[in-house]
């Protein structure tokens, strides 16, 4: 699939990650439509891509809110070839702490936002690309879902988050066979650490030292680094039902 005939929804594209595929997107020539929480973001970053790019706001843990917004995106622009999930949280909470156990609603919260939000944005993309005329390789659309490091090498505190990871990588091959007779892929990244706006909340000490962590290249990711390989995931027809690290290499550290 080429650029210019992508038309995506991003989800958590207001910013950080998702913002670098919506912008990769747009100045290729393709139409995105950013599905995000924060409503003035989503509208100030829809606005700054141009007429290409339009927004809905709202949280995709809420499923008939998802299927409507994905269905007005396939309406505005003519039907959805790419859906990329970005939208997500990543608050730590221990196990069991000093304060006690981790609350059972911190942990569902996780879950419903990380996983259950991205199954619900890709399942209402996967039957709008259904619609679409195959291309010259027989291809439809392409679901890219985003995991972590955190799946395969979780910290102290990133029980919740781990798991809604780890899920997301567990799904993608299952997802990617069941809808390989109907010309649609799906691939997960798992980034490292990257310079999204949590990360750069930081002090620049803090992120200085968490970049030299990073064995090469010696410092955070870009989002834009992200944005180049989903592109590419979406250009190379051959990439389908795995998980890609994107992280230079670290394997992080019990803490």
């Amino acid at each position: 699939m080429q650029i210019p005939d992508i038309r995506a929804i991003v989800t958590g594209g207001a910013s950080g990650l998702g913002l670098a595929v919506a912008s990769r997107i747009v100045s290729g020539g393709g139409q995105v439509t950013i599905l995000d929480i924060n409503a003035a973001q989503a509208a100030a970053a829809a606005a700054a891509l141009g007429p290409r790019a339009a927004f809905t706001a709202l949280d995709v843990s809420d499923e008939a809110a998802v299927n409507d917004a994905v269905e007005t995106a396939r309406r505005t622009m003519g039907g959805i070839s790419v859906v990329v999930n970005c939208a997500g949280i990543a608050t730590p909470a221990r196990f069991v702490g000093k304060q006690g156990a981790m609350p059972g609603v911190f942990f569902r919260r996780m879950i419903e936002i990380n996983l259950v939000g991205t199954v619900f944005v890709s399942k209402a993309a996967a039957v709008a690309m259904q619609r679409n005329e195959p291309n010259a390789a027989g291809e439809r659309g392409v679901i890219v879902m985003t995991a972590s490091v955190a799946a395969f090498d979780g910290q102290i505190g990133q029980v919740a988050y781990a798991a809604s990871k780890g899920a997301i990588a567990a799904i993608t091959l299952p997802i990617a066979r069941e809808l390989a007779s109907s010309g649609i892929r799906c691939m997960t990244v798992a980034p490292g650490l990257f310079a999204t706006p949590m990360m750069q909340s930081l002090p620049q000490e803090a992120q200085d030292s968490l970049g030299r962590q990073v064995p090469f290249p010696p410092r955070l990711g870009m989002p834009e680094e992200y944005a180049a390989l989903v592109l590419h995931i979406v250009e190379n027809v051959m990439l389908n039902g795995e998980t890609i690290r994107l992280d230079g290499a670290i394997r992080m550290q019990p803490r």
